[in-house]
């Protein structure tokens, strides 16, 4: 059964959005996402380890994330099988793996939809052992945008203690994730990419480092492409530090505080729930032409931060 949805843009933060329609059309597992009658990406949340987006459609006109493992295709690395698309992942969750897909990794299962409304796709999980022994919940909502020529995701997770206690602990191994295409990262064949922190940090030296804000660029389909993840000023540990590395994985981490520095103690970063807390992290994908200059990065962080609870 295929089910249709067309939707009104809703706004971002104090700035107006093009007067475009999504369409999202849910069929076979996944939802097909369109901007102005154009695909934009793919929702899939059947039969995964975890939901994620692929592909996701550029300003550009060209993919923005590795197409492997979903597609077998020519230039492309083959590592880390669980880089699909863009996700929320953790590798440590009450002491299971939730990240890798490995040996006896936990997995988050799609329970339902919430619904379809505004410009956004809410969603009810529950993440589990390898056994499929319930660990926690979340509920998400993901917002898809247009602004000029950037496309826009927001994704907004609450983690619920559902089941008792819960620990997201300290590893680098998470958490709000998007593997890029081979050509953006800064090293290895083809590589042509660079990082860029708002705290000015750049390239390998971004990784592990607080920032409000991290983009990566580099050539796609011939042309510099970005993509910018900006950490909202009301997510816990603001500014959040950053998993993102050389070869093409950008992921925003607020937990691996002493993975990331040794200096600190062993569980410094370790979230603590109790039964039934929540805590609700809030982030934004801005998909752009060129570096982070001409991609307007810092002035549309500060458009978005103004707008943080306002919507």
């Amino acid at each position: 059964m295929k089910a249709i949805y067309l939707l009104a843009l809703a706004g971002w933060g104090t700035a107006a959005l093009a007067a475009s329609d999504v369409k999202f059309t849910d069929a076979d597992g996944k939802v097909r996402v369109e901007i102005g009658g154009q695909l934009f990406t793919e929702y899939h949340y059947q039969n995964v380890a975890r939901p994620y987006l692929y592909p996701i459609i550029g300003p550009g006109g060209v993919g923005m994330t590795r197409n492997w493992p979903m597609q077998q295709t020519t230039n492309e690395t083959t590592d880390h099988v669980h880089h699909k698309g863009l996700w929320y992942a953790h590798g440590n969750v009450n002491g299971v793996d939730c990240w890798s897909e490995q040996k006896e990794f936990g997995r988050t299962i799609h329970e339902k939809f919430l619904g379809m409304a505004g410009n956004a796709i809410s969603e009810a999980c529950t993440w589990v052992d390898h056994a499929g022994k319930p660990l926690c919940s979340d509920e998400r909502t993901i917002r898809f945008h247009s602004h000029g020529a950037e496309r826009v995701i927001d994704f907004e997770i609450t983690l619920i203690a559902s089941q008792g206690p819960l620990t997201f602990g300290d590893t680098k191994e998470g958490s709000m994730s998007i593997r890029l295409p081979l050509t953006m990262s800064v090293k290895g064949k083809g590589a042509q990419g660079h990082i860029v922190t708002s705290a000015g940090e750049r390239d390998v030296a971004a990784w592990g480092k607080p920032a409000a804000w991290v983009d990566y660029y580099g050539s796609v389909g011939g042309k510099v492409q970005g993509v910018a993840i900006f950490d909202s000023p009301q997510n816990p540990r603001h500014p959040t530090t950053w998993h993102v590395r050389d070869y093409g994985l950008f992921a925003a981490n607020p937990y691996g505080l002493h993975d990331f520095d040794k200096s600190k103690p062993k569980g410094a970063g370790d979230l603590k729930l109790a039964a039934g807390e929540r805590a609700t992290f809030r982030y934004r994908f801005v998909f752009h032409t060129g570096d982070e200059k001409e991609g307007r990065v810092a002035e549309l962080y500060r458009e978005f931060a103004a707008g943080q609870g306002t919507q």
